[in-house]
């Protein structure tokens, strides 16, 4: 069966019309979520905890800001948009007393959803949009009536509502001019999970790395190394996002072109694949989850360990060194604060 893709005639902001809001959490998503329905005139509530860093940006932003407890009090709808590894701690202290019959808690992200961390009561609607792009994007194509795509997912519908909900939310956030996929807790969590680890984050991290170290231990010049396995990522990227695999191998030079045909096969082989498929089995059978949770129970210090040993990299200091000399490469309020560190 073709996907069931939704766009902007499928739904209205009707059903969020008469309801407030609450978006726990003011990282980027949060950040973007909150921006975006209140400028499409809904009622939007930030919750905070009582120390947190962005209650004042949040604030100077026009928006009306409360403990997450008093949000999640007052709100008919609650986003949970703080990271994955205090979900549950935020859900049992300051939600689940006030997740009373009739609301909808909504996720960006299915992971405490699909591992059993969150377990809401049977009588509230739960449901996912999840944008795919980060916050800040999310935020400035909305501010271009454009959106980015999302996904939606239905995990508890006791109401009858939960769809409506979530596609009005999706409508204000702009997600539906783009196009809102219909998908499950299951799919979105585990195929997000993978897609980091096989290749978007742990993947082509490595693989830069890699080839990094290979020609630096061949004798070349690490910022010659860099250049070309790091820094023209981009370019490549750019292309494929812009039109796909197909795209890109028509713009690059004919020698390149048969490098990808010659040598692609040579490095993610067979047994890329097999380790690929590994991956993939310990997260559907919940196996990197329980690692992940625990990780986190104990104080994070593999994890702490492992963030310390990437930033001390080589690839990462000469990184930093040839970028100071690109200031082109930052734009928007990135240039404009590495302007004025520069003044002094």
């Amino acid at each position: 069966m073709p996907a069931v893709i939704y766009y902007e005639n499928d739904a209205t902001l009707g059903a969020l019309q008469d309801k407030t809001t609450a978006i726990i959490g003011y990282g980027a998503q949060g950040h973007a979520h909150a921006l975006n329905l209140r400028d499409a005139g809904l009622s939007v509530i930030v919750g905070l905890h009582e120390a947190s860093k962005s209650r004042d940006k949040a604030l100077a932003e026009g928006l009306r800001v409360e403990a997450v407890a008093d949000a999640a009090r007052t709100a008919d709808v609650i986003m949970l948009l703080v990271p994955d590894h205090i979900q549950k701690s935020v859900y049992e202290s300051d939600i689940r007393p006030h997740l009373t019959k009739g609301k909808t808690l909504m996720f960006a992200h299915g992971f405490a959803i699909h591992f059993g961390q969150i377990e809401p009561p049977a009588d509230v609607d739960v449901s996912m949009i999840a944008p795919k792009a980060p916050g800040q994007r999310v935020r400035e194509l909305f501010e271009e009536g454009i959106g980015v795509p999302a996904l939606v997912a239905i995990h508890q519908d006791p109401s009858g509502q939960a769809r409506d909900v979530a596609l009005a939310y999706a409508r204000g956030i702009g997600s539906l001019s783009a196009g809102v996929l219909e998908t499950t807790f299951k799919e979105e969590t585990e195929t997000d999970l993978f897609g980091e680890q096989a290749v978007l984050c742990g993947g082509i991290s490595a693989l830069i790395t890699a080839g990094y170290e290979t020609l630096v231990d061949a004798g070349y010049e690490p910022e010659s190394a860099y250049f070309e396995c790091l820094h023209e990522m981009k370019l490549i990227v750019d292309l494929i996002y812009e039109g796909g695999l197909t795209h890109m191998r028509e713009v690059i030079s004919d020698t390149a072109e048969y490098g990808d045909y010659y040598a692609g096969r040579r490095i993610i082989n067979d047994s890329v694949k097999v380790a690929m498929k590994e991956l993939l089995g310990r997260i559907q059978d919940g196996s990197f989850a329980q690692e992940w949770i625990a990780e986190n129970e104990s104080g994070r210090a593999n994890f702490l360990s492992m963030r310390e040993a990437g930033r001390t990299h080589g690839i990462e200091q000469v990184g930093s060194q040839l970028r100071g000399m690109m200031p082109w490469l930052k734009t928007g309020k990135a240039a404009r604060e590495a302007a004025i560190q520069r003044r002094g």
